[in-house]
């Protein structure tokens, strides 16, 4: 057993990715997309987040606070159809890797959340208001499912440091 498996045993941690896993992360296109999707997605929650702020405190612009709830979804869905075939090309199924289970099930809430804005939306239910508040609704769900992304990629960065360290220190220990 390798150092920095001895390490990670110790402390219970698993790596995120396998050497084979992290070989074809890096080597599919789709990390890109992901990479790129994820803050364009997050710049665009945050001006319609604005929008429908500023629809519900103000009673203007429901237009554009509609118009930009739609775009949000709609980059929403691009993402996640990205991201389930990126997560087929690095871990071998669309959906439910153990190295992302819970993101992906909270993902179906975001989703959910989304989606029932939309039916609210072009299915005529509910006022304006209330749809508004289910937007905002899937824009909590989506600020959860965000910074669970982002904790376990963070995570991966580290697993990935600690690896270069257990690296380095085994060379220099010869």
């Amino acid at each position: 057993m390798t150092h920095s498996k001895i390490n990670a045993a110790r402390q219970g941690f698993k790596p995120l990715y396998t050497p084979e896993q992290r070989i074809r992360r890096d080597a599919t296109k789709w990390t890109l997309v992901q990479g790129i999707l994820a803050p364009i997605q997050f710049l665009i929650f945050l001006i319609s987040l604005a929008l429908v702020i500023r629809y519900l405190v103000t009673g203007d612009g429901f237009a554009v606070a509609t118009t930009s709830v739609v775009i949000k979804t709609l980059v929403l869905y691009t993402i996640m159809i990205t991201g389930a075939i990126w997560e087929r090309e690095v871990f071998g199924c669309y959906l439910f890797a153990p190295a992302f289970f819970w993101e992906d099930v909270f993902s179906f809430l975001v989703l959910a959340l989304h989606t029932a804005y939309l039916v609210m939306l072009f299915g005529g239910l509910g006022d304006p208001q209330q749809q508004m508040f289910v937007a905002l609704a899937a824009y909590a769900s989506y600020v959860i499912n965000a910074t669970q992304f982002i904790l376990k990629l963070r995570a991966a960065r580290l697993d990935e440091r600690n690896k270069a360290l257990a690296v380095s220190t085994s060379g220099s220990r010869v």
